[in-house]
């Protein structure tokens, strides 16, 4: 988890430096961050999707399944799919990244090649959002501020949804070739950014404490620095 963590944070500072300047700014090495943070994102989700899977998992029989708790009657390998769906949303940040680095991009095509792919990809973000923190406590609302995952998976529900508002705001306008609200667009990205580093960061400490518990657990009798 700590390098998915710091995968996460490096990804998420390479949104929030651009969308910032981006207010100011129409510089061209903007873009070009923007693709970098979506490589280290689907760099940190692809190790996220590898390491839920191999995660052990008890089905449940039909006797136990219960609406009021969605990990006995949904798939028991739910976290993989959260994992999954995010995967591919950072697959469709690639693309929407990668085609924002055309200038010579009619609104047209801006809408078709980078707006849509940027849609797809807040949509996939904000699902395996809500699927982990479900899945994390067992049933779908929950108020435990002392527990690590239930922050992390806080954060980035709070972070998919301003990624989310921020897509809104990017759609270029046919009528008038303006977007809905420009600004928006890269505060929503940068306030989303600043969610997920803050998760990222919270993973990474998480997955370092977790290995100091193991290391302490296979050598009961040493003092783990």
């Amino acid at each position: 988890m700590r390098f998915t963590g710091w995968f996460f944070a490096i990804g998420s500072a390479c949104f929030f430096v651009p969308a910032v300047a981006a207010l100011t700014s129409q510089a061209s090495w903007i873009d070009v961050t923007f693709f970098v943070g979506s490589v280290f994102f689907t760099t940190a989700a692809l190790l996220q999707l590898l390491a839920a899977a191999s995660v052990p998992h008890n089905r449940h029989s039909d006797e136990t399944r219960t609406i009021l708790h969605p990990q006995k009657w949904w798939e028991p390998h739910a976290d993989w799919v959260a994992a999954a769906v995010q995967f591919v949303g950072t697959l469709f940040f690639n693309v929407n990244t990668w085609n924002a680095m055309d200038a010579a991009l009619t609104l047209e095509e801006a809408n078709r090649r980078v707006w849509v792919p940027d849609a797809v990809g807040s949509v996939c973000f904000l699902v395996a959002s809500v699927v982990a923190l479900v899945i994390v406590q067992h049933r779908w609302m929950a108020w435990e501020p002392r527990d690590p995952d239930w922050k992390i998976g806080v954060v980035n529900l709070l972070g998919s949804i301003a990624f989310g508002v921020a897509a809104i705001a990017a759609f270029g306008r046919p009528a008038t070739g303006d977007l809905v609200d420009d600004r928006l667009a890269n505060t929503g990205t940068a306030a989303g950014a600043v969610c997920f580093f803050i998760g990222a960061v919270l993973l990474a400490l998480e997955g370092r404490a977790e290995a100091r518990r193991r290391a302490s657990a296979e050598r009961p009798g040493e003092v783990v620095a």
